[in-house]
């Protein structure tokens, strides 16, 4: 978001007031050039090796906005097989994506490999053993990477840490070194690389320097043995400012990737990020539908809700929250609420606002990243419409779904 005269907010230089009135509320707003900027500043940071940075669908699957990393040569992190379908449609190259998540069933094993994928990170025995079963009756060789959980603490939020030992995901390095022996005379499987991946909006250094170690403690292992991997790949997770959070610089993740990494020079490195690529190119747009106020509270009444952002509700997340066109006044403190009848329905509480009227358009900043991809139809709400902003003008990207589209696939 950036105000041009009058304290009025534009995205890339497009009147978010304009798209509001074309595309109704809510309504997500997306900005090519902040993703390509990202994008840009986390490959300028490593200097030594060029890492394969693989977009994590599931930050935001929006096609078009998914399909400008690929069109910068990104390659794409997976968990399902409809994010697969999804990767492909967004021009995703399957020989430079990677398969993740604990629970691929066999048919989704099936597109990945059909798909010519650059890896399956396995994590579990059974997983491993279904993948060859696959592989087996397709005819085709599986290209493996083992998650590995480090039990490395990422000091982010319990509910997206990942490389605890308690954590469902990976597995522990005695069993990864089980599953890699068994892969390597399993001549349906192919070792490929090593994997882990600890958790999201982490801003510290230390985790990844600790999980990198790990795996480079895995490499070593196998090399002795004679198993020799093509990649290692950290995961994603490096964190953003939403409020006043001091992020990892992607230039200190270079550093203790780099070092960690530079006794095995022909390996590549791959990275996953989700959030840091697209969270800051994303603004929710919601009109103000009332005012109310209690005894103990101010309440900013909007169209949009929890089933547009879930941040807020699931995680209690702070977003930046703008008024489009500020008025002149006092600022005072409301909570930003929706329409859904739970009482977890918020986008922000305890705001500073300037004086907001009935029609008032307000902008959630950082809306880019989890929003729209974890958005539901709950209160049988239909869900937004997102847009596309690129080279000074706005596309359509999703339409608003309908009424209709709540029933279609009842009967």
């Amino acid at each position: 978001m950036r105000p041009r005269g009058g304290g009025v907010l534009r995205a890339d230089g497009v009147s978010l007031e304009a798209l509001a009135r074309r595309h109704g509320t809510p309504l997500f707003v997306y900005s090519a050039r902040t993703v390509r900027e990202r994008l840009d500043a986390l490959r300028r940071a490593f200097r030594r090796r060029e890492p394969l940075v693989c977009y994590a669908m599931k930050a935001n699957p929006c096609r078009a906005l998914a399909a400008v990393l690929a069109r910068e040569g990104a390659g794409a992190d997976i968990v399902s097989g409809g994010e697969l379908a999804r990767a492909l449609r967004a021009g995703f190259d399957p020989r430079r994506t990677v398969f993740s998540g604990v629970g691929k069933t066999e048919a989704e094993m099936a597109a990945g490999l059909r798909a010519g994928l650059l890896a399956f990170n396995v994590e579990s025995a059974e997983e491993l053993d279904a993948l060859a079963r696959v592989s087996g009756r397709l005819g085709r060789v599986a290209p493996v990477s083992v998650r590995l959980n480090p039990d490395v603490n990422a000091r982010t939020h319990p509910h997206i840490t990942t490389g605890r030992a308690e954590n469902k995901f990976g597995v522990e390095t005695a069993e990864a070194l089980r599953l890699y022996a068994r892969a390597a005379r399993d001549r349906r499987l192919r070792v490929v690389g090593v994997q882990c991946h600890i958790g999201s909006q982490i801003t510290q250094a230390e985790p990844f320097r600790r999980a990198a170690r790990a795996l480079a403690r895995v490499v070593a292992r196998l090399q002795a043995q004679g198993i020799r991997l093509q990649h290692a790949d950290i995961g994603g997770g490096l964190g953003i400012t939403y409020k006043d959070e001091r992020p990892l610089a992607p230039a200190a993740l270079a550093r203790a990737l780099e070092e960690t990494f530079a006794p095995w020079p022909e390996m590549r490195l791959l990275l996953e990020p989700g959030r840091y690529l697209v969270a800051e190119a994303g603004i929710l747009l919601t009109r103000v539908l009332y005012r109310k106020k209690t005894a103990k509270r101010r309440f900013i009444v909007v169209d949009g809700a929890m089933t547009d952002l879930p941040r807020p509700a699931l995680y209690g997340a702070w977003h930046p929250v703008e008024a489009v066109r500020t008025r002149p006044g006092p600022r005072r403190r409301a909570d930003v609420v929706g329409p859904v009848c739970e009482s977890g329905d918020f986008l922000a509480r305890a705001r500073l606002l300037p004086p907001l009227e009935r029609g008032d358009l307000l902008a959630v900043g950082k809306a880019g990243a989890y929003g729209f991809a974890m958005s539901s139809q709950y209160n049988s709400r239909p869900r937004s419409a997102e847009v596309l902003v690129d080279g000074g003008r706005a596309r359509l990207a999703r339409r608003r779904e309908t009424l209709k589209d709540l029933i279609a696939a009842e009967r």
